[in-house]
């Protein structure tokens, strides 16, 4: 179980900052909303350690996870900004998920590329890509990082209907089969419908289920 508990941030002191409820099974999709500045963001933060809460806890399977570092914690984020490598290749950028023995020729990069429908382009310069393809590319490798905690912040941005169909079928089955605790932010309401099995909203700095 991850458990988001009574978790308070604000970014001024002495300022009304957020406060964070809510808890999710091994396997469990989340699907969170809210309007642009509610806190999405924000928590994913908390959770991947980029910030730090003033009060609250996280806790995986019982244990705390707030006294470890980013690079500790068992967190794969998908910003809703690609952050590919320009200058890498499509593999290289996926291989990156794998730590620093990835190699673009890893099997488990290749087979990767092959589920976003990229299998063709392994060795084609991130800057080369469609933005659509990009997505796809900062998703396989994300996915590849194969943590206990999965972050998706708006996940199939720039997928036209037809593409992301599968991409959701994808996502929602290696949740289920690796027992990943999954949030997905999207401002889609066919991502949350197609994906959550539970849903929270943010309003005025809150967590709300439904």
């Amino acid at each position: 179980m991850l458990e988001i508990d009574r978790l308070t941030f604000s970014y001024r002191c002495g300022e009304t900052g957020f406060a964070f409820d809510l808890s999710i099974r091994p396997g469990e999709i989340a699907g969170l909303t809210g309007p642009s500045g509610a806190g999405k963001s924000t928590l994913f933060d908390l959770i991947a350690g980029f910030l730090d809460p003033a009060s609250g806890d996280i806790r995986l399977s019982g244990r705390s996870i707030l006294g470890l570092p980013p690079e500790d914690r068992p967190v794969s984020i998908l910003f809703q900004s690609d952050n590919l490598f320009d200058h890498l290749s499509t593999g290289a950028n996926v291989a990156l998920g794998l730590g620093s023995t990835g190699r673009a020729d890893d099997e488990r990069v290749i087979e990767a590329l092959a589920q976003m429908g990229l299998s063709g382009m392994i060795s084609r310069r991130a800057a080369q890509l469609s933005g659509g393809q990009r997505q796809r590319v900062a998703l396989a490798r994300t996915l590849l990082r194969n943590r206990p905690i999965l972050l998706l912040d708006e996940p199939f941005t720039g997928l036209d209907s037809e593409t992301a169909v599968p991409i959701r079928n994808l996502v929602r089955h290696m949740v289920r089969a690796n027992h990943w605790h999954a949030i997905v932010v999207s401002h889609q309401p066919e991502d949350i419908e197609a994906l959550a099995d539970s849903t929270y909203r943010i309003e005025d700095g809150r967590t709300v289920p439904g």
